[in-house]
């Protein structure tokens, strides 16, 4: 579905007066609007293929009607996020659950859309129909060399897609590891996962990157083979300069400070990019800001200055994915809500006056420190984000004419109340 741009142009001019009000205040509150604006328009977060779906838990799942039946709607539903908030111009696709039959048709229909393609992933953490071997046990980790074999078939695979594409990244996340001690051995389940990347990595095109990502618990709660940020660096290190470790939020032990995590993961150069989520007990993956927008921001704040010391681009240099769900919301509507509070949170961070937190910073000033930062946090940017997305092309407010335009229930008659997107 598409919304007939001069009706994102009527919602626009209904609530413009008010807009250019509250952005004409703010632009006299702040410094350097025109460069904020500029790092807003061009920042772009990937969404990924299975996010179109509603999301579930291991005791149910509740669709909600109208769900994505082919790669073709997925692409659809994207390309009309991206339309209304210009910020979700990248597609991530997780493999097998959306193999492009015709990858130049697939390609071309993303392109239509205003959508490039981000990082592949992998998926060796389910057993597919028709599987020869079963990963109950794990994968690259597996004490049997033909399991092992298997799942790194499959990543090239995955590559191979990739390359068709034209994307330039293979994200792998393992649920490798073990639910009860003596389960297994630590050091054999680590070699035998590296030798697997080794083999993976070296499928890579030369301007590709692995991204490594790591995970604490679930589903395996004893121990996992790729379980914090130290054991994907050190993968990471071991593998070569195309090999990053990838941070997703829901993915640490409560309380770990991430953006400390962040600063020095950038310092190294090894930081590759994030998966946006929330969360409150684990890897709950709910919609990004919901629960901890304050954490979201000292995440934020890191990204940015250390992206800038190494002279780094924000939009190109890291990838970026959200990688939340639930099962209670409309996914479209939960994506909308997570692209704004990272664009929120974005232009916060790109507020913070570093020569000011430096200069607090050498003189012990505790104090003025966290003034500095919680000035940043505490100001309303919404305007300045609105602003950016309005003169990109975007609607004023992606959800309130998302709404309006009763999209939901034109993809239910379209689609059918019943459908359940592909990959869940």
């Amino acid at each position: 579905m598409r919304i007939e741009k001069y009706r994102i142009e009527e919602h626009n001019q209904a609530g413009m007066a008010a807009q250019q009000r509250a952005f004409e205040y703010l632009s006299g509150e702040i410094k350097n609007v025109p460069e904020i604006l500029q790092h807003l328009k061009a920042f772009q977060v990937g969404v990924p293929s299975w996010a179109l779906g509603t999301g579930g838990t291991r005791f149910g799942r509740f669709p909600g009607g109208g769900e994505p039946r082919s790669l073709e709607e997925k692409i659809e539903d994207i390309g009309l996020l991206h339309q209304l908030n210009q910020s979700s111009g990248a597609i991530s696709l997780h493999i097998p659950w959306d193999i492009p039959s015709n990858p130049a048709h697939i390609k071309a229909m993303a392109t239509q859309h205003g959508l490039r393609f981000d990082a592949m992933n992998s998926n060796t953490f389910q057993d597919q129909p028709g599987q020869e071997r079963s990963y109950k046990f794990g994968s690259l980790q597996n004490v049997n060399k033909d399991i092992r074999k298997q799942a790194i078939e499959h990543n090239i695979e995955v590559i191979r897609h990739g390359i068709e594409l034209g994307s330039d990244a293979l994200t792998v996340w393992l649920a490798d590891g073990s639910c009860f001690p003596g389960q297994l051995n630590f050091r054999h389940a680590f070699q035998n996962t590296l030798e697997g990347l080794q083999e993976i990595y070296a499928a890579l095109p030369d301007h590709w990157k692995m991204f490594v990502e790591y995970k604490a618990a679930e589903p395996n709660f004893y121990s996992t083979t790729v379980g914090d940020w130290g054991q994907s660096l050190l993968y990471a290190n071991k593998l070569g300069p195309k090999a990053y470790t990838l941070v997703d939020l829901g993915h640490h032990l409560p309380n770990a400070n991430i953006e400390q995590i962040v600063a020095l993961l950038l310092m190294e150069g090894k930081l590759g990019g994030f998966h946006f989520n929330d969360s409150k007990y684990g890897d709950d993956d709910l919609t990004v800001g919901s629960i901890k927008p304050y954490q979201l921001f000292l995440i934020f704040n890191e990204l940015v200055e250390g992206m800038d010391a190494r002279g780094m681009n924000h939009t190109t240099d890291l990838g970026w994915m959200i990688d939340a769900s639930h099962n209670v919301k409309d996914p479209l509507e939960d994506l909308l809500q997570s692209v704004e509070a990272i664009m929120i949170t974005y232009a916060q961070a790109l507020l913070v006056d570093r020569k000011q937190l430096l200069a607090a910073q050498q003189n012990n000033d505790v104090v003025t420190a966290q003034e500095i930062l919680q000035q940043a946090f505490r100001t309303d940017v919404r305007p300045l984000v609105a602003e950016a997305r309005i003169q990109s092309g975007g609607a004023l407010n992606p959800l309130a004419l998302y709404r309006s335009e009763k999209v939901r229930d034109h993809l239910v008659r379209e689609r059918g109340a019943k459908t359940m997107a592909t990959g869940l």
